[in-house]
């Protein structure tokens, strides 16, 4: 099971990728396009071109881990626009975008430390 955490760096990947693309095809994708390493332990966001799926990659010191989530009904209708190779966004944003939501909206503040 793969956990998100407040202090992961989560990167969505702007372009849409074939989804029959296995860990290898997407780490090239991540060294050639998103211009970073993949054993890093980012969390790299790849969207299908029919928008009906995304794909999780990410690298936990041992191995890689590939987490797909394929939507029954609609598509995923968020995704960044393309002024650049990738967007960063953070990890309650990642969770939104996980429910099929818009990672944008502003429902609830920020997190903050509590002094």
């Amino acid at each position: 099971m793969l956990q998100i955490t407040p202090q992961m760096r989560i990167l969505v990947a702007v372009e849409a990728v074939d989804g029959r693309k296995g860990i290898d095809s997407l780490v090239q994708l991540c060294r050639e396009k998103l211009d970073t390493d993949p054993f890093s332990g980012c969390l790299f966001v790849f969207r299908s071109r029919s928008a009906t799926s995304i794909r999780i990659l990410t690298y936990d010191g041992q191995g890689f881990w590939l987490a797909q989530k394929r939507l029954s009904k609609g598509r995923f209708v968020w995704w960044p626009k393309a002024d650049g190779a990738a967007r960063v966004i953070e990890a309650y944003q990642a969770q939104l975008l996980l429910a099929a939501g818009n990672p944008d909206t502003q429902a609830a503040p920020m997190w903050r430390r509590v002094s």
